[in-house]
């Protein structure tokens, strides 16, 4: 199984939509993703989300299935800090503080533990991994894979070749690859993100043993991007 994991286009955060520049994004994905084929494309129930999920599924013709565990919402809730002091919140992997706090060897040493240190005790973090991890497990359980996080591997209950998307947000969707990647959310958050349209691609294939440990072929592609001539700048702001 492939499964393409797909943020949003570029947002328009107070009209609950995408810009114009987000609605090209999103015909561009369809293009690419015409060319290979869905088996099935699964969306946040967000405007944002499934608005660019929409030409690729108009393309091959798919029911996209709504998602609620996978709104920005959903991670919104446990893994934002307030910013400088200040009554706002922000992505908690935005500020100096914690991504210094998310790189001490403490917190490291922990692993999938990470969450239980003394220095995020007065965070919902654990409770927000615990809750991440269900919805990825639920997920991929559906798609014919069990989880066993304490080992980092899948077993395959009914391998399959389909080509999944789910298409999704930033937040969410960085709390989402920790979790099936099993990479500890404070490594995965500090050290990676994902662009507008960006396109994460995992690979489940049992090896000779009969289990999956994901792969990860590409990270936050936007190689559409560029074939449509569209702009490949990374929040707007770094040109890459």
């Amino acid at each position: 199984m492939l499964l393409f994991v797909i943020r949003h286009g570029d947002p328009d955060y107070a009209n609950n939509t995408l810009t114009p520049q987000g609605f090209k994004q999103a015909d561009a994905l369809a293009k690419r993703l015409g060319v290979y084929g869905l088996d099935a494309v699964y969306t946040s129930s967000l405007p944002r989300a499934y608005l660019t999920a929409q030409p690729t599924c108009d393309l091959l013709k798919i029911k996209p299935v709504m998602c609620d565990w996978a709104k920005e919402d959903v991670a919104w809730k446990y893994f934002t800090v307030r910013y400088d002091e200040t009554p706002n919140l922000t992505w908690a992997f935005f500020t100096a503080k914690y991504n210094r706090l998310f790189n001490e060897p403490e917190v490291l040493a922990l692993g999938r533990h990470w969450a239980e240190s003394p220095l995020f005790a007065d965070q919902p973090f654990k409770e927000g991994v615990e809750v991440v991890q269900k919805s990825v497990d639920d997920f991929l359980l559906e798609l014919g894979y069990s989880h066993d996080p304490e080992k980092g591997l899948y077993t395959p209950v009914k391998h399959n070749d389909k080509r999944i998307a789910l298409f999704a947000h930033q937040g969410f969707g960085i709390a989402f690859l920790s979790c099936l990647l099993d990479i500890p959310y404070p490594l995965y958050s500090s050290h990676f993100d994902i662009g507008h349209s960006g396109m994460t691609v995992v690979e489940f294939s049992p090896n000779s043993e009969g289990y999956v440990i994901p792969k990860t072929l590409q990270h936050s592609n936007d190689s559409h991007l560029y074939r449509e001539g569209l702009p490949t700048r990374y929040q707007n702001v770094v040109k890459i």
